[in-house]
């Protein structure tokens, strides 16, 4: 199981929302470059970088911290946030971006996702981020009446490397992962999942892990890695076994 620790990129800056509320804002580091640096000191392979800027703006904004990001180390890299067109995500990959996480543009136009995948074979994401079982758009700011399991049955046969399953309920709470409607995803649908939302400690590693044999492929790690709530090494060690 792979981890990836996340920078969530507000204003320039890495730093961890509560439920996804831009005012509920917590400030880690002025300079997401150090900090990937950091991370990809510590063992971890991959990075998730979410602009929240673009989440909620609709086009990608944080563009210069994207690319210092990708100068400074030579960690990989899932991008997400308001890319919506195939313009957007060509510039990602140009820059060296190893995956790119569609979301909104999924629900709303789920033939350009399918059209990114032919164009972009391997790099291609959905990012699934739910509420009550439903999906939300728009940096969560916006409902639809989609399940989070119809959204992902309808990329199964197009070619997406990985659905990004966040409960949103959970997200920046520490309050645990949601292991069951994560591993029911997982269970239903022919696509490697990655868990998101609440990873609170070492015990969530080990419960998803646990159900690993249904398709849970990852776990993203925020506010537990920055807190010191999940301590790195012991996280990577238990992934990896």
């Amino acid at each position: 199981m792979i981890l990836y620790p996340a920078i969530d990129l507000k204003d320039g800056v890495c730093v961890r929302l509560v439920q996804g509320d831009m005012e509920q804002v917590t400030r880690y580091n002025p300079d997401p470059a150090a900090q990937a640096r950091l991370f990809r000191a510590q063992g971890f392979g991959w990075l998730h970088v979410v602009d929240l800027n673009g989440a909620f703006g609709g086009k990608p904004e944080n563009r210069d911290a994207v690319a210092a990001i990708m100068q400074a180390t030579d960690v990989k890299v899932q991008l997400g946030g308001g890319i919506r067109t195939l313009e957007a995500i060509d510039a990602a990959l140009e820059i060296g971006v190893a995956r790119v996480i569609l979301g909104t543009i999924a629900v709303r136009d789920p033939s350009l996702v399918t059209e990114a995948c032919r164009l972009f074979p391997g790099h291609i994401a959905v990012g699934i981020d739910a509420r009550a079982g439903k999906v939300a758009v728009q940096g969560w700011s916006e409902m639809s009446e989609l399940t989070a399991l119809e959204l992902a049955r309808r990329f199964e046969d197009a070619g997406v490397s990985a659905i990004i399953y966040t409960d949103i309920e959970r997200d920046g709470l520490l309050g645990g992962v949601n292991v069951e409607a994560t591993a029911a995803l997982a269970a239903n649908v022919r696509l490697p999942v990655i868990a998101s939302g609440g990873v609170a400690g070492i015990e969530d590693i080990a419960a998803l892990k646990a159900v690993g044999g249904r398709g849970i492929a990852g776990a993203i790690c925020g506010r537990a890695l920055y807190d010191g709530r999940l301590e790195a090494g012991a996280a990577l060690a238990l992934a990896a076994a």
